[in-house]
């Protein structure tokens, strides 16, 4: 028997706009326990340096939260030039600092964006990412002072844009679109080394994660005022406003085609029945056709016999 959960069984996805200073999980156990909710996660923390786009699931919507984690990100950074640090970000000890040239300009960042970070490139991962050797988070083995070989890493760079240049701070801003597992400190730390005077990330915002946008985000200070809002009513009330933050259970694979399913057909796939079903070759968003509820994803394979690939509770 799988381990119970105390408080709400409540299914959806709620989109953070998470401040600075906090951790991806100081934020998720604060918002999880304000909605009184039984089961949550996040998909793919952010730095405390970090803000922005955090999707948090609730409940069944857990389940998929690997199409999250694997999917696209846009990231809006700036990067100082000049200095280097351990962590390749402002959070980190200063390793390095070397005097900027005045021959850097735009023209120049431009082109090496486009000779270097567009399409396929191998990144080397920084020592205080979350990569882990044996077993242990790498930047837990950094803040020890051990250091372990880190193998690069290909990583797609969709589009990457120099947003502004301002040489009297030696620093500039970059939009970056690019596939999971991109580094935007790596980013920062090579460029700066092909300029010869090195850099690290100042800021960093992540603006989109899969299918979700940044005007969809919830700031942290909109979540509690709506919590001071309604500090002096009760559970229900409370917890009915709360809910109708969240978005559906299904909007992780909400790309995924749609198939619906009668309830014959339905009761056969929770029975680990394989139904034979006349469509393409592919990974499918299940609903039932008489009331379009979502009930998991399946895959139809070469010979049409469509199989169960993660179902709902829809019991609770």
């Amino acid at each position: 028997m799988g381990r119970r959960h105390k408080g709400r069984p409540i299914d959806g996805v709620f989109l953070l706009d998470k401040p600075p200073g906090s951790s991806s999980n100081y934020v998720l156990q604060r918002i999880k326990r304000s909605f009184g909710a039984a089961k949550a996660g996040h998909t793919g923390a952010l730095d405390p340096l970090a803000t922005g786009m955090l999707p948090l699931t609730f409940g069944e919507a857990t389940k998929f939260s690997q199409f999250l984690l694997d999917a696209d990100k846009r990231y809006q950074t700036t990067v100082k030039l000049g200095i280097r640090t351990d962590s390749s970000d402002a959070d980190g000890e200063i390793v390095e600092q070397k005097t900027v040239s005045s021959d850097i300009d735009e023209a120049l960042i431009s082109k090496l964006l486009v000779e270097h970070f567009t399409g396929l490139i191998e990144q080397v991962p920084s020592m205080f990412s979350a990569l882990k050797h044996n077993g242990q988070p790498l930047y837990k083995l950094a803040r020890k002072g051990e250091k372990v070989e880190v193998k690069p890493r290909q990583v797609t760079i969709h589009n990457i844009e120099l947003l502004a240049f301002r040489p009297e701070e030696n620093e500039f801003d970059l939009d970056v679109r690019c596939s999971k597992g991109t580094y935007i400190r790596s980013i920062a730390e090579d460029l700066g080394m092909l300029l010869g005077c090195g850099g690290h990330v100042k800021v960093l915002r992540r603006l989109e994660s899969g299918p979700y946008k940044a005007e969809s985000m919830i700031s942290m200070e909109q979540f509690e005022a709506l919590l001071t809002n309604l500090e002096n009513e009760t559970d229900e009330v409370r917890y009915k406003a709360l809910d109708t933050l969240l978005i559906p259970s299904y909007s992780p694979v909400e790309h995924l085609p749609k198939l619906s399913l009668s309830d014959q057909q339905k009761e056969q796939l929770f029975q680990g029945k394989p139904i034979s079903i006349e469509q393409p070759e592919d990974l499918y968003r299940l609903h039932v056709l008489s009331d379009d509820q979502f009930v998991g994803i399946g895959v139809i394979d070469d010979k049409q016999i469509l199989r169960s690939k993660r179902l709902l509770n829809t019991t609770s």
